[in-house]
């Protein structure tokens, strides 16, 4: 039977649909401590990244868009599941021993991408947990729950950070090179083996620690938290950033015939900074600075990728960071003394463990050539928006009462609308803030920063709360709660409403 020529080509755009082939390749960039003020497209002048430059002229550029916390457990666990940290009491800085934050039975970008036919990778830094709560985990066998069993097909990636141990790359549960005869133990509670500390050996360390750094050296840097064994699989600093990238390189290969989706967590700017040496003397800012080109450069070998594969047009790209940026955090390597004029935060109070605009405001830009229209976007977005707004640009379903704080923005990220978000949620150490629209309030309590080599500052917020006029006041330094008492308290309700 011969079908009318509407009719079949009804069917062939609904077969172009269900095979996937008009569903694009995501891959999400995130960066660790990168600043709003980190890179040359958000006005550096001191650190030159040309990748990301590139990505922002083909791309939207976006100046107000934000992690959901100024600390990496609580926004990579607020990107992957739609929800806000502070719905999760465990959803704090973790140690690299932590069991697995993420209840394998909750949605996740990458469980809702692969139930509408994706490949996903994790490559990187995970810092989110792994193994039960309930049984000991054993470093030395399959490594159980953990990203598999949130929706990834493919993971490599560290345990937590690179200042703390274990100090091995894990593959798909596995830690990779390791010898059985030599297993690996962790503890963060008391020392295990007699591995050398950087408080008794500190003659032997690249850069020098402060108390809670200068445990376990390996590879000439001392760690948070002890480690024995495992002399085999453990990483070298240096080449760290090229093992991630070969292994995302490798996955957007081997799998460019079908839609992917690839977290690519990459551990630039975290400490401890030990770039590469070809990248050494990159600018005039020390490590910190070398380290942010040496990201940009990786993310630059990523795009040469997928343009060699013919895949630009195929492929959604979003880039952010995961918190404000921090010069000194446990090693003393130089940044904060050659900082000189940078303002890694931009025009933005505070950074890492803050509630100001400098902890959550994050360099975003989203790229998608043929789809995407080349612009600056003023738009409010969260990172907790990815899941509902990924999820609707690939026809996936979001199970009902799921992801309760993801809204679907893809609108916003697509740069197509210019309003995105009434209200965004921060949080920072031991403090929440609300801004809705051009007002911030930051509830009664203080603020934590750290600004200084070895000590934190903590700001105290009065009981009237803090109210800014961010337009007027992007560094939040002129409360105006007396002054605006009815704005005062409509957003002091906002923020309450949210956190009950």
């Amino acid at each position: 039977m011969k079908l009318p020529f509407i009719t079949l080509l009804a069917a062939l755009l609904l077969g172009v649909l269900t095979t996937g082939a008009a569903k694009p390749n995501i891959i999400i960039i995130y960066a660790d401590d990168v600043g709003y003020g980190d890179l040359s497209s958000y006005g550096a002048e001191a650190i030159d990244t040309p990748s990301l430059d590139k990505l922002a002229a083909n791309g939207v550029r976006f100046t107000a868009a934000y992690a959901s916390a100024s600390t990496c457990t609580p926004s990579r666990y607020s990107l992957l599941t739609g929800e806000y940290p502070f719905r999760n009491e465990k959803a704090q800085i973790l140690p690299g021993n932590a069991p697995l934050i993420i209840d394998p039975a909750k949605p996740t970008i990458p469980s809702v991408l692969k139930s509408v036919g994706y490949a996903t990778a994790l490559v990187g830094k995970w810092h989110l947990g792994l193994g039960s709560a309930t049984d000991p985990l054993d470093w030395n066998h399959e490594i159980t729950p953990g990203p598999k069993q949130l929706g990834f097909d493919y993971s490599f990636h560290m345990a937590a950070t690179g200042d703390r141990v274990p100090t091995v790359f894990i593959e798909n549960g596995y830690i990779v090179g390791l010898d059985p005869n030599d297993p690996v133990s962790v503890s963060y509670e008391a020392q295990v083996g007699d591995k050398v500390t950087g408080l008794s050996h500190p003659h032997l360390l690249k850069n020098q620690a402060d108390e809670q750094h200068a445990k376990t050296i390996v590879d000439g840097t001392s760690r948070i938290g002890w480690m024995d064994g495992g002399a085999d699989a453990l990483w070298t600093d240096e080449e760290m950033p090229d093992e991630f990238l070969g292994k995302a390189i490798d996955f957007i290969t081997d799998n460019q015939e079908k839609p992917f989706f690839m977290f690519y967590a990459m551990h630039e700017n975290h400490v401890p900074r030990i770039p590469h040496p070809r990248f050494l003397g990159s600018t005039s800012l020390g490590v910190r600075g070398d380290a942010v080109v040496q990201m940009d450069w990786g993310i630059g070998r990523i795009m040469e990728t997928i343009e060699e594969l013919g895949l630009t047009e195929k492929t959604l790209i979003i880039f952010s960071s995961d918190n404000g940026p921090v010069l000194f955090d446990g090693y003393y390597d130089g940044a904060w003394e050659k900082n000189g004029d940078h303002q890694p935060a931009g025009p933005w109070q505070g950074g890492k463990y803050s509630v100001w605009e400098g902890g959550t405001r994050m360099p975003t830009i989203v790229s998608w050539p043929g789809t995407v229209q080349p612009g600056l976007s003023d738009a409010i977005v969260s990172q907790v928006d990815l899941l509902a707004s990924l999820a609707s640009l690939t026809g996936a379903t979001v199970p009902t009462g799921r992801a309760s704080d993801s809204q679907n923005q893809i609108e916003a990220f697509l740069g197509r609308d210019n309003n995105g978000r009434e209200h965004v949620v921060q949080q920072g150490v031991g403090a929440k803030s609300i801004r809705a629209g051009d007002w911030k309030y930051h509830q009664p309590g203080r603020v934590r920063d750290r600004l200084r080599i070895g000590t934190n500052h903590f700001e105290p917020i009065p009981e009237t709360g803090a109210l800014f006029y961010l337009p007027e006041d992007p560094k939040e330094r002129t409360n105006l709660a007396t002054r605006y008492p009815a704005k005062t308290a409509e957003l002091k309700a906002l923020l309450d409403a949210e956190l009950k």
